[in-house]
């Protein structure tokens, strides 16, 4: 066999292998290679995507924690005052009963006071009439003279 011939047709062979290679394998493998760049740039996207609404959600959570830490400690502070107030009334309503206590304190020793002098003065007269009977060494008459006993208490 002639080399010349068979090189020309490992040429033509060769020749043919490309040109069916061009036409029916490159273009599905283009279309396959360029399906899978779209999905990758598709991914990517998305991946860029959810980055941003992370950082979105991210911002909005910080908000909603600032707005909360402040409305905790407008509600703190709220229920601080409100102790102050209730202690500040305990302290005016303990105080009013404190002085109540003590006015009824003082009329009680006022009429014990005046209970004791009543019952001196009683003391006193019947003393007097017993001092009086014995220098008069006589019997004196407590109902005949109850007007004379009267002033003498009023007097005491």
């Amino acid at each position: 066999m002639n080399p010349n011939l068979s090189l020309i047709g490992q040429m033509i062979t060769f020749a043919i292998l490309v040109w069916v290679t061009m036409k029916f394998v490159f273009p599905a493998l283009t279309t396959i290679l360029d399906e899978r760049a779209k999905k990758i740039a598709d991914g990517l996207a998305a991946a860029d995507q959810g980055k941003k609404a992370k950082e979105e959600a991210d911002k909005a959570a910080a908000i909603e924690l600032a707005k909360a830490r402040d409305e905790g400690q407008k509600r703190i502070g709220e229920a601080e005052k409100r102790a102050l107030a209730i202690v500040e009334e305990a302290k005016k309503i303990a105080s009013d009963e404190a002085a109540r206590i003590v006015a009824a304190a003082k009329d009680d020793a006022e009429q014990q006071v005046n209970k004791a002098r009543e019952t001196l003065r009683a003391q006193v007269a019947t003393l007097a009439v017993k001092g009086a009977e014995q220098i008069l060494k006589r019997e004196v008459n407590a109902a005949a003279h109850a007007d004379l006993l009267n002033q003498l208490a009023t007097e005491l």
